[in-house]
């Protein structure tokens, strides 16, 4: 936007130049002239010579004519001219005026603009000589009197414009004072009051470009003339003096803001003109975007590493200032853009973000959880026993533990060098042989993909041991034996203790009156045991010798002639029996005997 209206002005100025008109001059350059004086009038132009068109009270009079051409008052031929040359424009108009009075004020002829010379010029008829001149404007006394007939004014302004005059002696032998008529002097500018306009608003952003316009525009009669522009801010000069009548400002800041105004001037600074006042406010971009980044990306690092954090804004004008939190700490870690842990520990890690703000405005940062990863160290294996030997057939259980570690922590179990199985713990439902061996396990965590910690346990060594007993077959084999040896003693005790009871029976039956009444059961005298007699309640077994009681012959006797031959002698049976001792109750025969064949 602001090149386009630079190149706009520019591309004016040159148009203007190439409509630049054609210049008509008199060989006397004075006005108005006598009666009896001839005036040329001269046609320039700034293409090459060729035909010239005059003009007389803007009226075509001659074409393709010379480009001069003489005027006097026998042949006025009107009294305001112009002329066009061969690749210029119409010139501006000259108007001959002529005069037959004893004093006249010759003015130059061509228009006057701001910044020109005024030469005055009291003239007598006939070119008397004058003295005694003096000059006037509107009735007020320029100079003079003085000897020389010119009066050179300073550059002129606006306000110069109005009716001067002469007055002096004429003559040198009659002498007479006379006035001369007035002559109107307009001063036409050379330029106009320059503007100042704004491409774009009146209150940028911050960091927003700004382009300031000094637009004015130069006279037709003087299209070429140089002019240089300066740009103010307040009283201070903040751009030129320059021929171009633009100032561009890339990036405005606070600093910028205030009332601005241009001013348009000659080379000669005879002529200076300045625009009325713009403000501009710059006014701050609040603080938006903020983002935070690692170093390593990511925030994660093993301890002892370093850890680099940096905040950034995506908008905002400043001057910024930053700050660093962390999640549970009340007061601010540090300030600045960039926040760094040259040796991070364990304790660090936790949620980061950043604050940014311009004063005005604040904004915070997305959070950035960072890890610190303390790597596995000082393995051990803890096992349920204390020493690390095992009874075959028992369960067993080992687990791994760590000093130290970041979790997640994984744990692999090694024996002989092979592994064997994962997790913290190792379970051994039945320990057999084949279970021992060089325990270990082996920690591991890790950070991200790239960076992985192991350590090892001590090695245990794990036996297994067999058990007091033997083998399930053997063992039953060895319990049936014992129990035949314990039931044969037991066998021979209980026959032991029948014999001697049946012989004891036996001695009572013969020394007691079969006649005489049982004694209540109360009453009964406690028998005296005998020495090594059995206790109450206890099993004995004896051997029964089965004799027959039809025949009355001893088990010696030999059978009778012509009797069968009798078999192989049968086995004695086995009498087992409850003999009650001295204190137990009487029991019933039926409760005491039990025949095994």
């Amino acid at each position: 936007m602001a090149r386009s209206t630079a190149l706009l002005l520019w591309a004016q100025a040159l148009s203007l130049a190439g409509a630049q008109p054609s210049q008509l001059t008199l060989d006397a350059p004075w006005m108005p002239v006598f009666r009896w004086e001839e005036v040329t009038l001269t046609c320039r132009g700034s293409g090459a010579p060729g035909p010239t068109d005059w003009y007389i009270n803007k009226q075509l009079w001659w074409q393709a004519g010379s480009h001069h051409i003489r005027v006097s008052e026998d042949n006025p031929r009107g009294s305001t001219y112009q002329c066009r040359s061969s690749g210029a424009g119409l010139s501006p108009p000259v108007t001959l005026s002529f005069s037959n009075d004893w004093l006249v004020l010759q003015v130059p002829v061509q228009a006057l603009l701001e910044g020109d010379a005024l030469p005055l010029r009291c003239r007598a008829w006939q070119d008397s000589s004058v003295t005694q001149v003096q000059f006037f404007r509107e009735q007020e006394v320029l100079g003079g009197p003085s000897r020389g007939a010119e009066l050179h004014l300073p550059p002129l302004q606006l306000h110069h414009s109005g009716r001067y005059s002469c007055q002096a002696t004429v003559g040198r032998i009659l002498l007479k004072r006379h006035k001369s008529a007035p002559v109107t002097v307009v001063v036409q500018e050379l330029f106009s009051v320059p503007v100042l306009r704004l491409e774009g608003p009146a209150e940028p952003p911050e960091g927003a470009p700004l382009a300031l316009d000094c637009l004015s525009q130069p006279s037709p009669l003087r299209p070429l003339a140089r002019l240089l522009h300066l740009f103010y801010r307040g009283e201070v000069v903040v751009g030129g003096p320059q021929g171009s009548p633009q100032l561009w400002l890339p990036a405005v800041g606070l600093t910028h803001s205030g009332n601005y105004s241009c001013e348009v001037r000659t080379e000669t600074a005879s002529v200076r003109k300045r625009s009325a006042p713009v403000t501009v406010t710059v006014r701050r971009v609040p603080v938006s975007g903020v983002s935070l980044v690692a170093q390593p990306p990511g925030g994660q690092v093993v301890e002892g590493d370093r850890l680099v954090l940096g905040c950034s804004v995506a908008a905002g004008t400043g001057p910024l200032s930053f700050s660093w939190h962390r999640q549970g700490l009340v007061t601010p870690l540090a300030t600045g853009p960039r926040y760094e842990l040259r040796a991070a520990q364990h304790r660090d890690g936790g949620r980061y973000h950043c604050t940014a703000t311009n004063g005005g405005t604040a904004a915070d940062s997305p959070p950035l959880w960072v890890t610190v990863l303390v790597p596995v160290a000082g393995a051990a294996i803890v096992m349920e026993r204390t020493e690390p030997s095992v009874p075959a057939g028992e369960s067993l259980n080992l687990s791994c533990s760590v000093q130290v570690g970041t979790a997640p922590v994984t744990f692999t179990w090694l024996r002989d060098g092979q592994e064997l199985g994962s997790g913290p713990v190792l379970s051994l439902e039945t320990v057999g042989p084949a279970h021992a061996g060089t325990y270990q396990c082996l920690a591991t965590n890790r950070l991200g993909t790239h960076r992985v910690f192991r350590v090892r346990s001590p090695a245990l060594a794990l036996s297994v041991t067999q058990p007091r007993w033997p083998q399930q077959g053997t063992d039953v084999a060895v319990g049936l034996s014992v129990s035949l040896l314990l039931l044969l003693l037991l066998g021979a005790a209980v026959a032991w203790h029948l014999r001697r009871r049946h012989r004891a029976a036996a001695g009572k039956s013969r020394g007691r009156d079969p006649t005489a009444p049982l004694e209540p059961e109360g009453r009964r005298p406690e028998p005296t045991a005998p020495p090594g007699a059995p206790e109450d309640e206890e099993v004995l077994y004896t051997e029964v010798v089965v004799t027959d009681r039809g025949s009355g012959t001893s088990p010696s006797r030999s059978p009778p002639r012509g009797s069968p031959r009798p078999g192989p002698p049968r086995e004695p049976p086995v009498t087992y029996a409850v003999l009650p001792g001295p204190h137990a109750r009487l029991r019933l025969p039926s409760d005491s005997y039990e025949n095994v064949p």
